[in-house]
């Protein structure tokens, strides 16, 4: 196994300081708004995946599956 030699390591280390007023074009909270917002992320194993191509596809499933359980949560047991 190779390691990286002490000089390349030390040039990858983050400064101390930083001068961001001498960067340009940064604009401060850019993206705060959306993370703000949260996310929705969602990964899919492979099978699951290969399953329902698309966000459509996985929407109406989960829909599907939804209903079905909130039939079964609200309907009555058959006596027995």
């Amino acid at each position: 196994m190779r390691t990286a030699s002490p000089k390349k390591s030390a040039d990858r280390d983050i400064r101390a300081e930083y001068d961001f007023a001498s960067m340009k074009g940064g604009v401060r909270g850019k993206y705060a708004k959306q993370y703000r917002a949260g996310s929705n992320l969602v990964l899919l194993d492979p099978e699951v995946y290969a399953a329902f191509p698309t966000s459509e596809a996985v929407n109406n499933a989960l829909r599907a599956v939804l209903a079905v359980t909130k039939t079964v949560k609200t309907g009555r047991r058959a006596k027995g």
